[in-house]
């Protein structure tokens, strides 16, 4: 999965999240199950990444 493809599944997890708790409050289960999803994508996001921001860093 391309990093865009990513960024773009991110985006809309994050739009159902907030209708998600919009509807039914931050601590409900669906609330919950929405954001652990998230945070999934996201940490996914950050390990693909993290090799390209390392040499970023190490050519600077």
């Amino acid at each position: 999965m391309s990093k865009q493809e990513l960024l773009q599944i991110i985006e809309k997890k994050r739009a159902e999240l907030i209708d998600i708790v919009l509807k039914n409050g931050l601590n409900s289960t669906i609330s919950l199950k929405y954001s652990q999803e998230l945070d999934i994508l996201l940490t996914q996001y950050i390990k693909d990444d993290y090799p390209n921001h390392h040499k970023k860093k190490a050519l600077s």
